[in-house]
């Protein structure tokens, strides 16, 4: 049997208390405190749509050994109980800034994705054909997704040519110079948005900065990215365009006019993309072979 170690915590404790809209089924985390009409709320819930909630410093444990089949980085709150990161870590944390969980660190190609189809959707090198999936060339931002937020497969984008969602978490492209780790959990800022379309689904690219990095308060929509980050727009829209061109496949497309869209567009997908997320975890939608743990 693989053997399974704490490996690192996953980035600054998040936590905080912000307003919420709803709440659904039980989880296994600890208590979460939540504010409804001005009154302290103490419930064992898990939130919906908040804008932030509590939860305990979050450590990752591996097991298993990287880049094999059976490795994993799992989740754990600091009682020792495993938790998902896409269910269990907050989105919101207040003032336009979300959580954002590495998967791929910048300067690497192995492919690192959440589980969505596993208990407590731990993260994985993803597989194709039986084999280990690698990036042709490495990947030079941190990549990773927003957690609490869901592409629906079932729901034609009317903006984007009618694309139906990828059934994914929203991906993030995070610009700042430190090179992230795996299950590190950061704090964002979103600031552009580019509309992927992946063999006819719609797969969104949230391009953000950390806001440890030195440039962070620098950068606040998507014509700052351009003005101290010359060019990594257009980089990134052509990396992820061609990346599957050395495995004999077509480019990948883009929507909104083949253009990065603002800072507001990029909130915008983010809210639907959490709202369905909240449909989905309620059972408002078909999970399929989803995860919901």
């Amino acid at each position: 049997m693989a053997a399974t170690r704490v490996i690192a915590s996953a980035g600054n404790a998040v936590s905080g208390i912000l307003l919420c809209k709803g709440q659904s089924r039980a989880a296994p985390q600890s208590l979460n405190l939540c504010f409804r009409n001005g009154r302290l709320l103490n419930q064992r819930r898990r939130l919906f749509t908040c804008n932030a909630i509590h939860i305990p410093q979050v450590q990752i444990k591996e097991a298993g050994q990287p880049e094999s089949f059976d490795y994993r980085v799992f989740f754990v709150d600091n009682s020792g109980k495993k938790i998902s990161p896409w269910h269990d870590i907050p989105l919101h944390l207040g003032d336009g800034v979300f959580n954002f969980i590495v998967e791929i660190p910048k300067e690497s190609s192995t492919k690192m994705e959440v589980a969505t189809d596993e208990v407590y959707t731990p993260i994985k090198q993803d597989t194709k054909k039986g084999n280990l999936r690698y990036y042709p060339y490495n990947i030079n931002w941190n990549y990773g997704l927003l957690p609490q937020t869901w592409e629906d497969p079932s729901l034609a984008n009317a903006e984007v040519e009618g694309a139906f969602g990828d059934n994914d978490p929203v991906d993030v492209v995070e610009i700042g110079e430190s090179q992230g780790k795996i299950g590190q959990v950061l704090k964002v800022k979103p600031l552009a948005a580019l509309a992927m379309i992946d063999e006819g689904e719609l797969d969104w690219k949230i391009v953000a900065i950390s806001l440890d990095d030195p440039r962070g308060p620098l950068v606040n929509d998507v014509d700052d990215v351009e003005k101290h980050f010359p060019g990594t727009l257009t980089a990134i829209r052509d990396w992820f365009r061609d990346y599957k061109i050395p495995d004999g496949k077509p480019a990948n497309r883009f929507g909104l006019g083949n253009k990065p869209a603002n800072k507001d567009y990029a909130l915008k997908v983010i809210t639907e993309t959490n709202e369905a997320w909240a449909k989905l975890v309620k059972r408002s939608i078909p999970s399929g072979e989803l995860s919901l743990v």
